[in-house]
């Protein structure tokens, strides 16, 4: 039977070695190396004289034994799983032979004070240390690497290669080498720093990432792990291509902050997520000006368990304010929001209303009890393709809803109310774009026909992760096998995270003056077919063989490509570059409200009749691939 056969079987049929059987094992060791330390004493001559004495080469032995096992019971160096031996078991095996070492000195320098003589000659001392604690070291690693190899030789583990050599790397490389099982071969190092290439760590090369794509071409890597911190999107956007087109799966190792207990497990190394590949470099925001925007205040917001409401609620949560009081009609999400916040703070100075913005009687309750200083409304209707078909619940929320709020904010002295739009409202060509351009036109109206509350608006493009945007669905169709549903194969979007565009709502908030209508910067449009192809390759999956990618045509109401500013308008700078004003056209109030008020007044009328009204409102309201198609 092949000796690799037969340990595997031995292995399986023992379980795990019993401590008592690591016991005697490092007797052995123990006995043997003090032995081996007597004899190399004389150069083994000793062997083939007849004044071999058990004193010398049995009692000393014996003697040094009965200390070792002593520190052996008391460390418990001996309860360990030696498949599993770590530098922690190593460093312990250590200490415990030194304390045996220092104790066996404290005997010899005794008997030599009573006796002049020592019990046991200082050389044996110090070669037993060192022969005892290399064997009971290197039998444990040779057991490890025998058990691993049994269970899993190394042509049947799946080669890795990691970017970045730095203490990230090695640590990722480490955690890799504990997994359970073994199961990963890391074959090489990527960097850029021109003094770690060429090198070895932990005896893997570490070669310049340029290489990388040779490297691929020429080996069968299963798993890139970017193990960079702080990696520029753009750049880890590259590598991952890279990967990608090698059939390599890209892993990213998370930030050290979510590491357990300090210490990076194989299952914390997840798959490159889309949202990291479409995230810009960092905000940099201006936190003096926003705590002091926020410090003492009493915040009301609406739509607070949305997506973007709960992370507006999460930023303002890292401020001195003096209240929160959160609003919003959906009590599961709520539910869950509640839970995160009572985490945070057990809900202290947290007050949570379920309540319609719509509701004017109760948000007049709301508003005269709480006071609040700043309103931040991102409680709206947002689907183009629902409200399409729901024209009058568009007008009755993203209107009404604002005017309801506005109204109040005047009436009750609120010092701001910042509004959160969408690109939708450029130049709209649906039902719900339409009504954030109005909501957005009364704002702004209303702003400059008082002096009590500064009205700010927000506009910026898709967030990526929120309730119903495309990534959750890409996602949600590749895991149930597809297809991936692709509206037309020329569409683009505009997109951003959720933190980063809640960062920039209060910075905006922060620094409005009134009347502002703040845009961001969004960066590049992305493909949407691009994006789609992108999941699937990062899901392991293959376009074409393993998925489908189906186009279904545009969607009532749906452009090909989102605006940020209308034709007309133009933009002028902030001293934060990532935010922008823009310079559009303004209303006269009166004018505005009127005819605001006659278009709520019909929100339960025919929805031809109330989308008419509200293409007078906006005349750059164009209907595509609509029924309104037949009012522009």
């Amino acid at each position: 039977m092949p000796l690799k056969l037969y340990f595997k079987r031995f292995l399986k049929s023992h379980g795990i070695v019993k401590s008592i059987w690591v016991l005697l094992a490092d007797a052995i060791c123990v006995y043997l190396s003090a032995f081996l330390a007597m004899v190399s004493r004389t150069d083994f001559t000793v062997l083939a004289k007849a004044n071999f004495t058990v004193k010398e080469y049995v009692f000393i032995p014996a003697l040094i034994l009965a200390i070792r096992l002593v520190f052996s019971i008391i460390l418990k160096i001996y309860k360990c799983v030696i498949r599993y031996t770590s530098t922690s078991d190593i460093f312990r095996i250590l200490i415990a032979n030194l304390s045996g070492s220092v104790v066996l000195l404290g005997l010899n320098f005794g008997l030599f004070m009573l006796r002049r003589a020592y019990l046991i000659p200082m050389s044996v001392l110090v070669m037993e240390f060192f022969i005892t604690s290399l064997v009971m070291i290197f039998y444990r690693l040779i057991f490890k690497s025998l058990y691993f190899e049994a269970i899993n030789p190394a042509h049947k583990k799946r080669d890795v290669v990691i970017v970045g050599a730095g203490t990230n790397g090695v640590t990722t490389k480490r955690a890799l080498d504990r997994d359970a099982y073994c199961k990963y071969n890391v074959l090489a190092f990527f960097d850029i720093n021109p003094h770690k290439i060429g090198m070895k760590i932990e005896n893997v090369n570490v070669l310049d990432i340029s290489k990388l794509p040779d490297y691929l071409a020429s080996h069968n890597i299963n798993f890139l792990i970017i193990a960079i911190q702080n990696l520029p999107p753009a750049k880890k956007n590259e590598i991952t291509e890279i990967g990608l087109q090698y059939n390599a799966k890209v892993l990213a190792v998370p930030p050290v902050k979510k590491w357990i207990n300090g210490e990076l497990s194989f299952k914390q190394i997840k798959k490159v997520k889309i949202e990291d590949l479409l995230e810009r470099g960092q905000i940099v925001l201006d936190t003096d000006l926003i705590s002091s925007d926020l410090c003492g205040k009493t915040i009301l917001i609406t739509g607070a368990a949305g997506s973007i409401g709960s992370e507006i609620v999460r930023q303002v949560m890292k401020y001195q304010y003096k209240k929160l009081v959160l609003i919003d009609n959906a009590e599961t999400p709520f539910f869950y929001l509640r839970n995160e916040c009572y985490a945070i703070n057990g809900l202290k100075n947290i007050d949570m209303e379920i309540v319609s913005i719509r509701d004017a009687r109760k948000m007049e309750a709301i508003i005269e009890r709480e006071r609040p200083d700043i309103i931040y409304h991102a409680a709206a209707y947002k689907h183009v393709p629902v409200m399409e078909e729901n024209a009058g619940a568009a007008v009755k929320t993203n209107v009404m809803g604002t005017k309801v709020l506005a109204d109040l904010a005047v009436k009750y002295h609120v010092q701001k109310f910042v509004m959160v739009s969408t690109d939708k409202a450029v130049n709209p060509t649906n039902v719900m774009g339409c009504s954030k351009r109005i909501a957005e036109i009364y704002v702004q109206s209303l702003n400059f026909q008082q002096t009590n509350t500064k009205f700010i608006t927000t506009r910026f493009g898709n967030v990526l992760g929120t309730n119903g945007s495309v990534i959750p669905i890409f996602k949600k169709q590749i895991e149930s096998g597809g297809p991936v549903t692709v509206t037309d194969p020329e569409i683009t979007r505009y997109f951003m995270t959720i933190p980063e565009a809640c960062q920039l709502v209060i910075n905006a908030g922060a620094m409005g003056q009134g009347g502002e209508i703040f845009i961001f910067d969004m960066g590049q449009p992305v493909r949407i077919y691009d994006l789609a192809v992108k999941m699937i390759r990062l899901s392991g999956l293959t376009l074409g063989t393993d998925i489908q990618i189906v186009f279904t045509g545009l969607r009532p109401g749906e452009k090909l490509y989102e605006e940020l500013l209308a034709n007309k308008e133009n933009t002028t700078e902030t001293p934060n570059p990532k935010i922008l004003i823009a310079k559009v056209r303004t209303y006269d109030y009166n004018e505005v409200a009127q005819e605001i008020d006659d278009l709520i007044a019909m929100q339960d009328d025919d929805p031809f009749a109330i989308v008419k009204k509200m293409k007078q409102i906006v005349p750059e309201y164009i209907s595509k691939h609509s029924e309104f198609e037949v009012l522009n």
